[in-house]
């Protein structure tokens, strides 16, 4: 392996072999995302989809379905639906969640309002079915639609368990399988299906997505006490929402009278005061509770690669294994 093909990201390569047809995947996003009669939703959209955006949940769409050895026209199409439901789950998470920031960016409901995050977000998930119908695969049509119900679930799931101090970690993948790994794995699901591929490399497919999207919440959630801003996030973001996310479960499970009644008055109560941030870190720190979630991520990565050797032996197989390392490395 030379070296530049190591110090390379994966989705760094990934995005160069897959180059033409991301570049397709772009101009098709940007021709569905056009309204003749509500100039805001461009504006709205334009401003999360240009923003950065590393298009990861497309890449895994094009990359299953080239690894299956698809030749037609709508992997394109459903690479650009993926990207539009994943957008529209952006918008109204950052409305649920009154966030200020994403991707670096002030968020749309922020410099629009509420409504506009809400509306453009609906009208992301319509136009994204409008795509999926045009493949003219029920197959497909049913694994996305099952995927934008499941993320809702999660999503209303996460309201619930979020600052329930009694939230296991089984409720916690729970959640994580519904808002994160059900678009993975349907991305990926959906490639192999416009491919024609056989049933187990479909299930092998669906399993990498879903173990590489665990793996990929979980990374996330270390990252907002991980004394990075690297995902676009204020540090903290999470203890200052009260999610129980899942450093702080394996904390509270470990935790003494004292620290339990730190946690019952910042996140049960959410009775937050200036230094509680510091203090979190502390007893975080203390349990080594970053160090055990990110041994739980390492498992799921793992699992990722390994379910993948059951499909074809290709240069683009080895990018999708060496992305389920590199999104756990993201916390060296």
């Amino acid at each position: 392996m030379s070296l530049d093909h190591a110090e390379r990201k994966p989705h760094d390569r990934l995005a160069e072999a897959l180059a033409t047809d991301l570049t397709a995947v772009g101009e098709m996003i940007r021709a569905r995302m056009a309204s003749d009669h509500a100039p805001r939703i461009p504006e709205v959209t334009a401003h999360l989809v240009e923003a950065g955006g590393k298009r990861l949940r497309p890449m895994l769409t094009l990359a299953a379905a080239r690894l299956c050895g698809y030749q037609g026209p709508y992997h394109i199409h459903l690479a650009a639906t993926v990207e539009f439901i994943h957008t529209a789950t952006l918008l109204h998470d950052d409305v649920v969640d009154e966030s200020k920031q994403r991707r670096g960016r002030p968020t749309a409901n922020l410099l629009w309002d509420n409504m506009s995050s809400v509306l453009v977000g609906d009208y992301l998930f319509a136009r994204s079915f409008q795509m999926m119908v045009e493949t003219g695969s029920m197959r497909v049509l049913d694994i996305l639609a099952n995927a934008s119900a499941t993320i809702a679930e999660g999503e209303v799931l996460q309201l619930t368990a979020a600052s329930n101090l009694a939230t296991t970690e089984d409720i916690y993948i729970k959640v994580v399988r519904g808002k994160t790994a059900a678009l993975f794995a349907a991305a990926c699901e959906v490639g192999g299906v416009i491919a024609g591929a056989g049933e187990e490399q479909v299930r092998a497919l669906h399993a990498y997505g879903d173990a590489l999207g665990i793996a990929f919440q979980i990374v996330d959630d270390i990252l907002d006490y991980g004394g990075t801003d690297a995902i676009g996030k204020n540090i903290g973001d999470d203890f200052r929402e009260r999610k129980l996310t899942l450093p702080l479960i394996r904390a509270v499970a470990a935790a003494d009278a004292e620290e339990r009644a730190f946690w019952e008055r910042t996140i049960a109560r959410g009775k937050q005061e200036t230094g509680d941030l510091e203090q979190a870190l502390a007893i975080l720190a203390r349990h080594d509770a970053l160090g055990q979630a990110r041994s739980f991520a390492l498992d799921w990565a793992a699992k990722a690669r390994d379910v993948l050797d059951s499909l074809p032996d290709d240069p683009l197989r080895e990018m999708l294994q060496d992305l389920a390392d590199y999104v756990v490395a993201r916390i060296n």
